[in-house]
């Protein structure tokens, strides 16, 4: 498949160069009811990857959605005003059971949403309040998280579900220890085939990151979810089957990422079971587990984030534990060619598909729009998904020419209904009808290329410096375990200063500067100087913290310890 470049009398529109339908039904009927899921009645979609005895199947997981959705409405009300009037918050943990609690709010005819399990109880309080959540679900990690954010938000115990470790569906509160009664009873969700009531009846609140200022409240439909399984695991099918392979019945990954950002929720709740493999879940990512799992049940697909992949790279406790790869996909934040080959060599023998994805942006919470391309070793993040429509423009709004770089626009099916509550952002993020996802890229050669974040991208004498870029030279180096850049004042100008986390103790900032220098054009040196850290501050879906480093900044320039 191959992008398609427009000039029309609206401006240079890039498009994939095969479109096509996709179901116009609501999330639960494409997975539990439609030949077009994967999963057969008796896959195990969901395991645990410490007991994989604890597991459930496609028809167990069914039965057990409709009577906890008919728990959730007879028992605490939820959907019985009406679809998208509750919304039902959640913070838990990696837990095998954790989609059930997904799909079954929605079938109760809420909305879900979901916290990092990183949050603070502070955190969390205010995220409890900007959204209004009526019910609140954690499991026993997070249950002490949530009682404390609960009080500060003013919510009674009895509306705190904890969701136990037990292979069966468990449910207690904050003020009872007896498990909550599931009913036998069962509740049908609404099944929705109007293509409009599709693209806009909500089921999803999500979080931003928040890596540039505080988190916006990002609001995806049916139809967006739907498309984006749809759109992109399709054509990943169909190639397999080109290939004479079932990528339903040869399907196995592990969820090691929290499941409170789009990564998780649409690839662990939704793409998974849509191709009908099996799932299994980490309660946590720790490296050496996610080694040991990876090994033993010899997954396929690999889903994951730059600091992961980093990991693997570097790690010498790498050896064959990814050798049974076959697809591996990067997104989240920014991942370099150097690092994407150095992945790939410990990735199904160095011949698995290794391709960065690119997301509407670190600040959408929306989802993937660029998918894998087939032995891409370019550094590129591929194609558009079909049905996807782009622009890149300048500042003024006014497309710019193929090869130039210019902020990334776009339109389609997968593309976030905008922001929960907030006009302002809505404005400032559409224009037309167009997303602005605040990307900076360009399109040459039939591939998009993303350049940076538009408001990181450091400014040395008017000329634009992407710390993505500098990034990914600085993590190319032997003795460099991570790095990170920011611009910082210097010169009567902003200069690009490194923070690294060193992998051999000889290492020097008079090296890595000298190094750097060696590499890059003259506006592009560690003009900023170099700065040793323990590790690089990042959110739980990877993408770096710049915010926290430029605090760092400001206590560093005014002579204050780190």
């Amino acid at each position: 498949m191959s992008t398609i470049v427009e000039k029309t009398s609206s401006g240079i529109i890039y498009k994939a160069s095969q479109q096509r339908d996709f179901p116009q039904l609501d999330l639960l009927s494409l997975l539990f009811d439609s030949t077009a899921c994967g999963a057969k009645e008796d896959t195990v979609v969901h395991a645990d990857a410490v007991d994989p005895s604890k597991a459930v199947s496609k028809a167990q997981l069914r039965h057990l959605v409709k009577r906890l959705a008919y728990t959730l409405r007879q028992r605490y009300g939820i959907g019985q005003d009406g679809p998208e009037k509750d919304v039902v918050l959640c913070i838990s943990s990696g837990h095998f059971l954790l989609p059930c609690l997904f799909y079954s709010t929605i079938a109760a005819g809420a909305i879900f949403s979901a916290s990092s399990p990183a949050s603070t109880a502070t955190e969390l309080a205010g995220q409890i309040k900007q959204i209004g959540a009526k019910l609140v679900l954690c499991n026993e990690d997070t249950k002490e998280v949530a009682a404390a954010a609960a009080k500060l938000a003013n919510i009674p115990g009895s509306r705190v579900l904890v969701l136990g470790s037990q292979p069966n569906l468990e449910l207690t509160n904050l003020e009872q220890s007896t498990p909550i009664p599931i009913s036998t009873e069962t509740l049908e969700w609404q099944r929705i085939t109007d293509t409009k009531a599709l693209e806009n009846s909500i089921i999803c609140i999500l979080f931003s990151s928040g890596t540039t200022g505080l988190p916006k409240m990002c609001r995806l439909s049916h139809t967006n979810m739907v498309s984006q399984a749809c759109l992109v695991l399709d054509p990943a099918r169909e190639y397999e089957k080109a290939r004479g392979r079932d990528m339903s019945a040869d399907y196995r990954t592990i969820a090691h990422l929290p499941a409170a950002h789009i990564a998780g929720v649409q690839g662990y709740f939704v793409n998974s079971f849509y191709v009908g493999g099996t799932l299994y879940w980490m309660p946590r990512f720790n490296l050496v587990k996610f080694l040991e799992y990876s090994k033993k049940y010899q997954i396929t697909t690999l889903v994951s984030v730059p600091p992961i992949y980093l990991a693997i790279a570097k790690s010498p406790l790498v050896t064959d534990q990814f050798d049974s790869v076959e697809w591996a996909v990067a997104g989240a934040a920014p991942m370099g060619k150097e690092l994407q080959l150095a992945a790939r060599k410990k990735l199904g023998k160095g011949k698995a598909h290794l391709t960065q994805t690119w997301g509407l942006s670190e600040t959408t919470g929306a989802m993937t729009t660029m998918p894998r391309g087939i032995d891409d070793e370019t550094g590129s993040v591929s194609m558009l998904v079909m049905n996807g429509r782009a622009r890149i423009v300048d500042d003024d709004g006014k497309d710019v020419e193929p090869g130039q770089a210019g902020e990334l626009w776009v339109k389609g099916p997968n593309v976030t209904k905008g922001y929960y509550m907030n006009d302002a952002a809505n404005k400032e993020a559409f224009v037309d009808g167009w997303f602005c996802t605040g990307d900076i890229g360009l399109f040459k050669d039939g591939k998009f290329y993303i350049v940076d974040r538009k408001k990181e991208l450091i400014k040395y004498k008017g000329l634009q410096v992407a710390p993505a870029e500098l990034e990914a030279l600085l993590v190319s180096h032997a003795k460099i375990a991570d790095a990170a850049v920011i611009g910082v004042d210097g010169e009567e100008t902003e200069v690009p200063r490194a923070y690294v986390v060193a992998g051999d103790a000889t290492l020097t900032a008079e090296e890595i500067v000298d190094w750097v220098a060696s590499k890059v054009a003259n506006h592009k040196k560690l003009r900023g100087g170099v700065v040793f850290i323990d590790a690089i501050p990042k959110s739980p879906s990877g993408k770096i913290l710049r915010k926290e480093l430029r605090q760092l900044a400001k206590r560093i320039d005014k002579g204050s310890k780190l």
